[in-house]
């Protein structure tokens, strides 16, 4: 199943969620009126008006239920981040001095050059002993990567790089909404039984006249068994979502590792651990199914997570039982330092980078293929990249004051007259300061290669988020502006500058709708053209060639068009319009769009590295 397909399968397994919601609703409705009707009937007051108070008391019940839904929503509608620091988690700076803190920064940062995403937030759980990690946020731009203190401290390299892919992968499938869905519906069914609860203990604890007090705990009471039901009902709900997930975030985490042992190692280190993975924090509940490990520990059918000696099996079926049970007999000795126990073998000297003008062997089947995976050897090439970017514009990347003109510079075009016009755009808006360190840093960028571009604007991007949001505003429409300064600004920028707009919008407004996979590639013709027009003029110097490939690639995805190569001479703003259109596209014609465009930016099977960044950023 290719990257499109996986994430239209998580969101409707959305719909899924939504139908257990009403499900559920409905028998605490039933539940609430049975309540009712027993109470009737034991007072002996009889059926007469029944009808009114059964309205009546679903009202009561699903009123409460709903609102109480509506309400964690609106909450979190806030992000990831938000939501992680509300658990009590602290962020890690990127300056961090703290060598733990900044091997975490480093892997996170290499994890998302080498999975091809936007850098996400580092939230530590100081307060939590135990290992554990989760990813949270809606998608890309305003994600987070949380982990505890203990995972910090006792796992080993190898392992800490695999919690943090499996973390990844549930972002790269598309998880992180179904998982704040599933936060806000299981915190409605619950609410119920929640405020019964507080209204028991409370009034056995308080002073006053005993009837009032009787008065308000039978209120409580009538709350909490409808409640209970509830809780149950949430619970069921999400162990029934969590379990397949794990499984599948486990199997899909494999292909960054050279193997599963990684892994596995992560698992026996928790099983040999006292406590294993849970919780301390009283909201540790309601995120258990995001969680990497068990944090709760409910048994049964309730609990969020398979046990750790199946998800191990799952991963290698030959996996000998005496294993694991050395790892649980750990529990009582002391946790192990990885320092001492696990020292990771020393690593090769990552890879030198390509120039611009080097070919790779490339088929588009292999490409698609390779859409939300990476491998060890990706991570390598992305810590080769990090390497690579001088001192001056990695600790740019990284201040919240550079980062703004560190990120212009990206936007900045190569050629003299497209780079003045951007000049005074970029000055009447930021004035003369802004162009003249985003022009200083542009020079040092142009002699390095393009493939450099897309992880400094990603790396500094994730620094700006950290600023007020009226500062993520103004920069997003300075991307904007630079992009449309001249109509002779490179696909290459244009492509760029539009990446980190959605970048920021997305932490501006992190619950932004998904977009709905409805169109057909016939009905978008128009949009390919452009975009296959566009891509072929800038990835061949020859008009020949370029049309040729142009051809090709739209003979791939529409084998029926006619239309003519025509090189976007107006500028980029053509193809403004197309990309909302074209992310709508069904899961099945992306793949088959994404071929024709590596057809287009290659010849013969093989591509330019130029050119394998200018397809990146209009992917």
């Amino acid at each position: 199943m290719d990257l499109f397909a996986r994430q239209q399968a998580v969101r409707r397994r959305s719909w899924y969620l939504v139908l257990g919601f009403v499900l559920a609703l409905l028998a605490l409705m039933m539940a609430s009126n049975l309540i009712l009707l027993g109470v009737m009937l034991s007072s002996g007051a009889g059926l007469d008006g029944l009808g009114p108070l059964v309205a009546l008391t679903s009202l009561a019940t699903v009123v409460p239920i709903i609102g109480a839904n509506v309400h964690r929503w609106l909450w979190l509608r806030r992000g990831g981040a938000a939501f992680a620091l509300a658990l009590g988690g602290s962020p890690v700076p990127p300056d961090s001095h703290e060598h733990g803190l900044r091997r975490l920064r480093e892997l996170v940062e290499a994890t998302a050059i080498a999975a091809g995403l936007s850098v996400p937030q580092v939230v530590m759980l100081e307060d939590e002993p135990h290992i554990n990690a989760f990813a949270v946020g809606f998608a890309g731009p305003d994600a987070a990567i949380v982990l505890t203190r203990g995972a910090l401290d006792r796992l080993d390299h190898h392992e800490l790089e695999a919690v943090v892919a499996q973390a990844f992968t549930a972002i790269v499938q598309g998880d992180l909404r179904l998982d704040l869905r599933l936060v806000s519906l299981l915190f409605g069914i619950s609410v119920l039984g929640v405020v019964g609860q507080q209204l028991v203990q409370g009034q056995a604890n308080r002073h006053g006249a005993a009837h009032a007090r009787r008065g308000w705990a039978l209120l409580g009471f009538a709350l909490w068994l409808p409640g209970a039901l509830g809780q149950g009902l949430a619970r069921g709900l999400r162990a029934s979502v969590s379990r397949r997930r794990v499984l599948h975030l486990d199997a899909m985490a494999k292909p960054p590792m050279r193997d599963p042992e990684s892994l596995i190692a992560a698992f026996l280190k928790i099983a040999g651990s006292a406590g294993q993975g849970r919780l301390l924090s009283p909201g540790a509940e309601e995120i258990s199914h995001m969680l990497f490990a068990d944090g709760v520990g409910l048994p049964g059918w309730m609990a969020t997570h398979p046990s750790l000696l199946g998800r191990i099996k799952a991963l290698r079926p030959g996996f000998k039982t005496e294993r694991f049970d050395d790892a649980l007999a750990r529990q009582h000795l002391p946790p192990p330092v990885p320092r001492d126990e696990d020292m990771p073998p020393q690593r090769d000297e990552p890879p030198a980078l390509p120039s611009d003008a080097a070919h790779v062997a490339v088929l588009p089947a292999a490409v698609v293929d390779r859409l939300g995976r990476w491998r060890t050897h990706d991570l390598a090439c992305a810590r080769a990249l990090m390497a690579a970017l001088p001192c001056v514009l990695d600790r740019a990347a990284r201040d919240r004051d550079e980062a703004t003109p560190l990120i212009f510079a990206c936007l900045l075009a190569p050629q003299p007259g497209p780079r003045q016009r951007q000049g005074f755009e970029l000055k009447a808006r930021m004035g003369e300061r802004v162009l003249a360190q985003a022009n200083d840093y542009a020079e040092r960028l142009a002699d390095l290669p393009m493939t450099l571009r897309f992880p400094t604007a990603m790396l500094a991007a994730a620094t700006l988020k950290r600023r007020p949001r009226q500062d993520i505003e103004v920069v997003a429409d300075v991307c904007t502006a630079l992009a449309h300064a001249d109509a002779q600004v490179p696909l290459f920028e244009y492509g760029l500058a539009k990446v980190l707009r959605s970048e920021l919008d997305g932490a501006i407004a992190p619950a932004g709708r998904a977009p709905r996979s409805t169109r057909s590639l016939r009905a978008l013709e128009a949009e390919i053209v452009s975009v296959l027009c566009a891509l072929a003029h800038a990835a061949h110097a020859s008009p020949l060639e370029a049309q040729r490939a142009f051809l090709a690639g739209l003979q791939h995805v529409l084998p029926r068009a006619t239309s003519p190569y025509v090189p976007p001479m107006q500028g980029m703003a053509v193809l403004d319009e197309g990309w909302p259109r074209l992310d709508g596209l069904a899961p099945k014609a992306k793949v088959t769009l994404i071929e024709a465009l590596v057809i287009a930016a290659s010849s013969e099977g093989l591509m330019t590295i130029a050119n394998t960044a200018r397809l990146r950023v209009v992917c």
